[in-house]
C-alpha cells in the first residue's frame, strides 16, 4: 500500500483563552491556554483529500474571531486551488471545521449521517448546543446533498486506500476522526475528538460536549487506531507546530514523517 503525505495548515489562532476553556475540572482553570485552528491536506501522487475547511472572513467577523489567512490562501503554498479539491472529509459541521464548504465548489463531502441528523434536528433548539454551528454552513452541506455530492457513513468506513473515518461523537454527535497510512505508520487526525494532547493523554474532556461518555471512550479509540501515541494529532494544539517538521510556508507543518522532537506524553 502506498502512503500519504499529510500537511497541517494553520489559518487562525485565538490567544485570549484560559485552561478552563479547554478542560473540565482543571485545577489551574484561569491560566492562559492558546488555541490554533487547522485544516489538513492529504496527498498521494495526484490524489488529494482535504480534511475540513476552516472558516472565512465573513464568519470571522460575525463571531469576532479573526482569521490570519483565508482558507484558500492558506492552501496556496501547497499548490492547491479550491477547484482542485474534489474529495472533502468533514469531521463535523461546527463553524471552524465546515465554515469554508462554499469555497470548494467541486468537492464531494464525506460526512457521518449522525452529524447531519444532529445539526438539523431537535438538539438545535438548545442555544448551548447550537452555538458552534452556523446555519449557512449546514445549508451548504444540504445543498451538496441535493446535488448528489455527499457520501454518508455510519461509524467506520474507508474513504480511499489508506484513509478511513471513524465516528467518535462526544464533542458533536457525528464527529469523526481520520486514520491515514503514512510512512511513519497509521496516523490519526483526531480533529475535535482531542483538541489538545492533554485532552486525550490526561483524559481531560473538552467543555463543549454533547455526550461525555462518548468523548471519554473516544480517547481510547484514538489510541487504538494509531500505530503509536505520537501519531495522534489533536485538532487545535499549538504544540503540533513545534513537534512536526516545517512545510512549504510558516503556517504549514508536515505530519507524515512523525514528530521530529521527543514526544512529551
Amino acid at each position: 500500500m502506498s502512503v500519504w503525505e499529510i500537511f497541517a495548515v494553520k489559518y487562525a489562532d485565538r490567544d485570549a483563552r484560559v485552561r478552563g476553556d479547554s478542560f473540565i475540572f482543571d485545577d489551574n482553570h484561569d491560566a492562559p491556554h492558546p488555541m490554533d485552528y487547522f485544516m489538513w491536506l492529504l496527498r498521494r501522487g495526484d490524489e488529494m483529500i482535504l480534511v475540513d475547511t476552516g472558516y472565512d472572513a465573513a464568519e470571522a467577523a460575525s463571531r469576532a474571531r479573526p482569521i490570519r489567512l483565508d482558507p484558500v490562501d492558506a492552501l496556496a503554498p501547497l499548490g492547491v486551488r479550491p477547484e482542485d479539491i474534489t474529495q472533502l472529509i468533514v469531521t463535523h459541521l461546527h463553524y471552524d471545521h465546515a465554515g469554508g464548504l462554499h469555497l470548494f465548489p467541486n468537492a464531494t463531502l464525506h460526512l457521518q449521517a449522525a452529524e447531519m441528523a444532529y445539526a438539523t434536528g431537535p438538539c438545535m433548539c438548545h442555544e448551548t448546543l447550537k452555538m458552534p454551528f452556523t446555519a449557512g454552513h449546514v445549508c451548504e452541506a444540504i445543498k451538496r446533498l441535493y446535488a448528489g455530492k455527499v457520501v454518508f457513513y455510519d461509524g467506520e468506513a474507508q474513504v480511499a486506500e489508506g484513509v478511513t473515518v471513524h465516528c467518535i461523537g462526544g464533542h458533536s454527535r457525528g464527529l469523526q476522526c481520520v486514520r491515514v497510512q503514512t510512512g511513519a505508520g497509521w496516523m490519526v487526525l483526531a480533529s475535535d475528538a482531542a483538541h489538545y494532547y492533554e485532552n486525550v493523554f490526561a483524559r481531560k474532556p473538552f467543555p463543549i460536549v454533547v455526550d461525555l461518555q462518548n468523548m471519554l471512550d473516544g480517547f481510547d479509540t484514538l489510541e487504538r487506531l494509531a500505530s503509536n501515541c505520537s501519531l495522534i494529532v489533536p485538532g487545535h494544539d499549538p504544540l503540533v507546530r513545534d513537534l512536526f517538521p516545517a512545510g512549504p510556508a510558516q503556517h504549514i507543518v508536515r505530519l507524515d514523517p512523525g514528530p521530529q522532537k521527543p514526544f512529551p506524553f
